[in-house]
Protein backbone atom coordinates (compact mmCIF):
# COMPACT_ATOMS: atom_id res chain seq x y z
CA UNK A 1 0.00 0.00 0.00
CA UNK A 2 1.72 3.12 -1.05
CA UNK A 3 0.55 6.38 0.80
CA UNK A 4 1.77 9.96 0.41
CA UNK A 5 4.09 11.20 3.45
CA UNK A 6 3.71 14.83 4.35
CA UNK A 7 5.39 17.55 6.72
CA UNK A 8 4.00 19.39 9.40
CA UNK A 9 3.13 21.95 6.89
CA UNK A 10 0.85 19.75 5.09
CA UNK A 11 3.11 19.06 1.86
CA UNK A 12 3.75 15.83 0.08
CA UNK A 13 7.20 15.49 0.80
CA UNK A 14 6.88 11.83 -0.95
CA UNK A 15 5.42 8.71 -0.68
CA UNK A 16 6.23 4.78 1.86
CA UNK A 17 5.27 1.85 0.98
CA UNK A 18 2.93 0.37 3.98
CA UNK A 19 2.96 -3.27 4.18
CA UNK A 20 -0.38 -4.81 3.23
CA UNK A 21 0.31 -7.32 6.16
CA UNK A 22 0.08 -4.90 8.67
CA UNK A 23 -1.64 -1.90 7.16
CA UNK A 24 -3.72 -3.73 4.44
CA UNK A 25 -4.87 -6.63 6.86
CA UNK A 26 -8.75 -7.94 6.57
CA UNK A 27 -11.10 -5.47 9.29
CA UNK A 28 -12.13 -8.16 11.93
CA UNK A 29 -15.03 -6.48 14.39
CA UNK A 30 -15.27 -8.95 17.03
CA UNK A 31 -11.40 -8.53 16.75
CA UNK A 32 -11.68 -4.79 17.86
CA UNK A 33 -13.99 -5.86 20.03
CA UNK A 34 -12.41 -8.89 22.07
CA UNK A 35 -9.22 -6.38 22.20
CA UNK A 36 -11.22 -3.32 23.27
CA UNK A 37 -13.41 -5.62 25.83
CA UNK A 38 -10.22 -7.12 27.17
CA UNK A 39 -7.83 -3.18 27.62
CA UNK A 40 -11.28 -1.80 29.68
CA UNK A 41 -11.23 -4.97 32.01
CA UNK A 42 -7.48 -3.96 32.86
CA UNK A 43 -8.36 -0.70 33.89
CA UNK A 44 -11.22 -1.64 36.19
CA UNK A 45 -10.19 -0.82 40.23
CA UNK A 46 -12.44 -3.47 40.81
CA UNK A 47 -12.13 -1.69 44.76
CA UNK A 48 -16.15 -1.81 44.76
CA UNK A 49 -16.93 -4.00 48.43
CA UNK A 50 -20.09 -4.06 50.72
CA UNK A 51 -20.65 -5.58 54.31
CA UNK A 52 -21.49 -9.19 54.55
CA UNK A 53 -24.15 -10.01 57.83
CA UNK A 54 -21.09 -10.91 59.74
CA UNK A 55 -19.11 -7.87 59.09
CA UNK A 56 -21.67 -5.38 59.87
CA UNK A 57 -21.95 -3.35 63.22
CA UNK A 58 -24.91 -4.77 66.07
CA UNK A 59 -25.98 -7.72 68.11
CA UNK A 60 -26.78 -11.26 66.62
CA UNK A 61 -28.71 -11.61 68.79
CA UNK A 62 -32.68 -13.05 68.32
CA UNK A 63 -34.85 -9.98 68.28
CA UNK A 64 -37.69 -11.13 69.59
CA UNK A 65 -39.10 -14.41 70.40
CA UNK A 66 -40.14 -16.91 67.19
CA UNK A 67 -43.66 -16.75 68.52
CA UNK A 68 -46.42 -15.42 70.77
CA UNK A 69 -45.81 -11.80 69.34
CA UNK A 70 -47.90 -10.98 66.22
CA UNK A 71 -45.45 -9.83 64.92
CA UNK A 72 -43.11 -11.28 61.66
CA UNK A 73 -40.45 -14.14 62.54
CA UNK A 74 -36.69 -12.19 62.77
CA UNK A 75 -33.41 -13.72 63.24
CA UNK A 76 -30.90 -11.02 63.67
CA UNK A 77 -30.69 -7.00 63.05
CA UNK A 78 -27.64 -7.86 60.50
CA UNK A 79 -30.17 -9.28 58.44
CA UNK A 80 -30.10 -7.39 54.85
CA UNK A 81 -33.67 -6.52 55.02
CA UNK A 82 -33.04 -4.40 58.18
CA UNK A 83 -31.38 -0.89 57.85
CA UNK A 84 -27.81 -0.80 58.51
CA UNK A 85 -27.76 -5.02 58.27
CA UNK A 86 -25.49 -6.94 55.89
CA UNK A 87 -25.20 -7.25 52.17
CA UNK A 88 -26.33 -10.58 50.74
CA UNK A 89 -24.89 -10.74 46.65
CA UNK A 90 -22.82 -6.99 46.82
CA UNK A 91 -19.83 -7.01 45.12
CA UNK A 92 -15.87 -7.59 46.33
CA UNK A 93 -12.92 -6.69 45.75
CA UNK A 94 -11.89 -8.47 42.70
CA UNK A 95 -9.35 -8.06 39.44
CA UNK A 96 -11.19 -7.73 36.67
CA UNK A 97 -7.91 -8.95 34.22
CA UNK A 98 -7.88 -12.01 32.05
CA UNK A 99 -5.76 -13.22 29.35
CA UNK A 100 -5.89 -12.50 25.49
CA UNK A 101 -3.54 -14.85 23.47
CA UNK A 102 -0.63 -12.75 21.86
CA UNK A 103 -1.79 -13.70 18.54
CA UNK A 104 -5.35 -11.95 18.81
CA UNK A 105 -3.71 -8.64 20.18
CA UNK A 106 -1.48 -8.79 16.87
CA UNK A 107 -4.33 -9.92 14.91
CA UNK A 108 -7.08 -6.81 16.48
CA UNK A 109 -4.10 -4.36 16.29
CA UNK A 110 -3.33 -5.04 12.48
CA UNK A 111 -7.11 -5.12 11.87
CA UNK A 112 -7.42 -1.48 13.65
CA UNK A 113 -4.38 0.21 11.92
CA UNK A 114 -6.07 -1.44 8.54
CA UNK A 115 -9.43 -0.20 9.20
CA UNK A 116 -7.79 3.50 9.63
CA UNK A 117 -5.93 2.85 6.41
CA UNK A 118 -8.76 2.08 4.33
CA UNK A 119 -10.92 5.30 5.58
CA UNK A 120 -7.71 7.06 4.64
CA UNK A 121 -7.70 8.70 7.88
CA UNK A 122 -4.37 7.33 8.40
CA UNK A 123 -1.43 10.51 8.04
CA UNK A 124 2.26 9.32 7.73
CA UNK A 125 4.62 12.66 8.76
CA UNK A 126 8.31 12.86 7.83
CA UNK A 127 9.01 14.33 10.98
CA UNK A 128 7.30 15.76 13.75
CA UNK A 129 9.26 19.07 14.72
CA UNK A 130 7.80 21.39 16.70
CA UNK A 131 9.10 24.34 19.31
CA UNK A 132 7.20 22.18 22.61
CA UNK A 133 4.13 24.66 22.29
CA UNK A 134 0.79 23.18 22.31
CA UNK A 135 -0.58 25.86 19.97
CA UNK A 136 2.05 24.62 17.33
CA UNK A 137 0.88 21.19 17.77
CA UNK A 138 -2.40 22.14 17.28
CA UNK A 139 -1.75 24.17 14.04
CA UNK A 140 0.39 21.56 12.83
CA UNK A 141 -2.33 18.77 13.01
CA UNK A 142 -5.07 21.58 11.82
CA UNK A 143 -2.39 21.73 8.51
CA UNK A 144 -2.14 17.92 7.44
CA UNK A 145 -5.97 17.55 7.71
CA UNK A 146 -6.15 15.74 11.07
CA UNK A 147 -9.18 15.35 13.24
CA UNK A 148 -10.04 17.45 16.81
CA UNK A 149 -9.46 13.75 17.72
CA UNK A 150 -5.92 12.60 17.16
CA UNK A 151 -3.82 9.44 18.19
CA UNK A 152 -0.30 10.72 17.32
CA UNK A 153 2.42 8.26 17.40
CA UNK A 154 6.03 9.31 17.29
CA UNK A 155 9.52 8.50 19.50
CA UNK A 156 9.45 9.67 22.90
CA UNK A 157 13.00 10.57 22.27
CA UNK A 158 10.79 13.80 20.31
CA UNK A 159 10.76 15.61 23.83
CA UNK A 160 8.78 18.70 21.99
CA UNK A 161 6.49 16.98 20.74
CA UNK A 162 5.60 14.95 23.76
CA UNK A 163 5.83 18.42 25.56
CA UNK A 164 3.33 20.25 23.15
CA UNK A 165 0.74 17.13 22.95
CA UNK A 166 0.13 17.02 26.57
CA UNK A 167 -2.18 19.65 27.00
CA UNK A 168 -4.40 19.15 23.45
CA UNK A 169 -7.86 19.06 24.59
CA UNK A 170 -8.81 15.34 22.88
CA UNK A 171 -5.72 14.28 20.80
CA UNK A 172 -3.17 12.48 22.35
CA UNK A 173 0.23 11.21 21.88
CA UNK A 174 1.78 7.46 22.21
CA UNK A 175 5.42 5.79 21.92
CA UNK A 176 5.03 3.11 19.14
CA UNK A 177 5.51 0.77 21.75
CA UNK A 178 2.28 1.82 23.38
CA UNK A 179 -0.07 1.98 20.51
CA UNK A 180 -3.09 -0.17 21.10
CA UNK A 181 -6.40 -0.86 19.67
CA UNK A 182 -8.51 1.35 22.11
CA UNK A 183 -6.50 4.36 21.91
CA UNK A 184 -6.74 4.08 17.95
CA UNK A 185 -10.12 3.28 17.51
CA UNK A 186 -11.14 6.05 20.07
CA UNK A 187 -9.58 8.65 18.15
CA UNK A 188 -10.59 9.76 14.55
CA UNK A 189 -7.26 10.54 13.54
CA UNK A 190 -4.01 8.43 13.24
CA UNK A 191 -0.87 10.22 12.45
CA UNK A 192 2.07 8.24 12.22
CA UNK A 193 6.03 9.37 11.91
CA UNK A 194 8.08 7.42 9.13
CA UNK A 195 10.25 6.15 11.98
CA UNK A 196 6.89 4.88 14.13
CA UNK A 197 5.37 3.18 10.90
CA UNK A 198 8.70 1.15 10.56
CA UNK A 199 8.46 0.35 14.17
CA UNK A 200 5.22 -0.49 14.30
CA UNK A 201 5.55 -2.56 10.92
CA UNK A 202 8.44 -4.71 12.38
CA UNK A 203 6.46 -5.53 15.49
CA UNK A 204 3.45 -6.95 13.91
CA UNK A 205 5.03 -8.67 11.68
CA UNK A 206 7.64 -10.60 14.08
CA UNK A 207 6.86 -14.20 15.32
CA UNK A 208 3.45 -14.58 16.88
Amino acid sequence: MKIEVKNTSGKGVGSIDLDDAVFGAEVHEHLLWEAVKWQLAKRRAGTASTKRIGEVRGSAKKVWKQKGTGQARQGSRQAPHWVGGGSVFGPKPRSYEYQLPRKTKKAALRAALSLRASEQKLVVLDAFGTDGKTKSVATALAAIGASKKTLIVDAKSNELLVRGAKNLAKSQWLAPEGINVYDILRHETLVLTKDAADLVTKALKGKE
